[in-house]
């Protein structure tokens, strides 16, 4: 598509929605603050606004500045996330915030390439803190953009293909007006959020009906294209829950990998949960099997056996070094994978109703 009439059609009704019908008043907005833009971009990736508005309080309570989460140590940032998921955001918001302070004075750089080569900030987030922070003109493509423009445009293409993302790249540049860059760009993210949604748009309210190709042709169930599904590899692990009743144990992971940096069960080795009971202190008394757990990543599906494992302490609970005893009542807010989250859960329902 070139710059033309469409595209100034397309822009101007954009940002005459969002003035009568946008989001106004979300905690990161009316600010230039670009720690803050930024926190809420990596926040809201894959994740919804009205779940992220507690998190994002809390973080700025407790890392008020970019120099506040770089000294911080990670496991304090994953127990800050912990409940949000994709925890490799949270590494890289680390990881990140150090790279600001050591290479840029703490300040965000407001040139596009040299945020682009932040961690953990791609093309379209560092569109976003260009635009919301310095007033830059740039284009983004997050999800819900995805789906306005493959609906409006009528494009047959999954979202996912290089060749397809091309063509979305050049369109979103297309369609940039070269004023009123804020307005437009939350008008555009707003609406996916909240009209142009992925089941149940709202047709009938939304400011570009008249241009949709999907609403002519009736085909928003349609678009965007679902990417053909692909075969997962199956795998699957035997986790060993110890539990005193009150406590349970955990293993910190490795910085990298699955759950890197993360709290979680260990894995049955060769020496048995009887050995790795003593390791810690403890008599084992008892093993039960607990239900099987499935769990999807996105290259692999993985099958959790859990054996819960009973003991009674013989010296105190002290763990030794990446090691912790964590109580039934830490287990919302510790930093956990989802999966070991639910056995926890599972794990205390069953100690507080332990006859049915």
């Amino acid at each position: 598509m070139s710059a033309g009439r469409p595209a100034k059609t397309f822009s101007t009704r954009l940002i005459d929605w969002q003035r009568q019908h946008g989001r106004h008043d979300l905690p990161w907005q009316n600010t230039r603050d670009a720690y803050r833009i930024w926190l809420s971009e990596i926040m809201l990736q894959q994740t919804q606004v009205g779940t992220v508005i507690p998190y994002y309080a809390r973080f700025i309570e407790r890392f008020a500045s970019i120099e506040a989460l770089a000294q911080a140590p990670l496991t304090t940032v994953l127990e800050r996330w912990a409940g949000l998921g994709y925890y490799a955001r949270a590494r890289n918001l680390h990881r990140c915030a150090q790279t600001v302070v050591a290479d840029h004075r703490g300040a965000f750089p407001s040139d596009l390439p040299l945020l682009n080569e932040l961690p953990g900030i791609g093309r379209s987030t560092a569109a976003a803190i260009s635009i919301f922070a310095f007033g830059k003109r740039a284009a983004i493509l997050d999800g819900n953009v995805k789906r306005v423009l493959a609906r409006c445009f009528g494009i047959d293409a999954p979202p996912g293909l290089a060749q397809t993302e091309k063509t979305m790249w050049s369109l979103a540049d297309a369609l940039l007006p070269k004023t009123h860059i804020e307005a437009y760009t939350q008008g555009l993210m707003d609406l996916g959020a909240t009209v142009c949604t992925r089941s149940k748009p709202s047709c009938e309210t939304c400011p570009l009906h008249a241009m949709c190709i999907a609403r002519q042709e009736n085909r928003q169930a349609e678009l965007p294209v679902a990417k053909p599904g692909k075969v997962l590899p199956e795998r699957e692990t035997t986790l060993l829950l110890l539990t005193d009743g009150q406590r349970v144990l955990l293993e910190r992971r490795p910085p990298a990998g699955i759950w890197g940096g993360l709290l979680a069960l260990p894995e049955a080795g060769a020496s048995g949960a009887s050995a790795l009971a003593r390791r810690h202190g403890c008599r084992l008394l008892d093993t039960q099997r607990m239900p099987a757990l499935k769990h999807s990543f996105s290259h692999f599906r993985l099958t959790i056996q859990t054996v819960r494992c009973s003991v009674e302490a013989r010296a105190s609970l002290a763990a030794e070094a990446g090691w912790e005893w964590l109580a039934h009542s830490e287990i919302e807010t510790a930093a956990l994978p989802t999966p070991i989250r639910r056995l926890l859960r599972m794990l205390r329902e069953s100690a507080q109703h332990p006859s049915e």
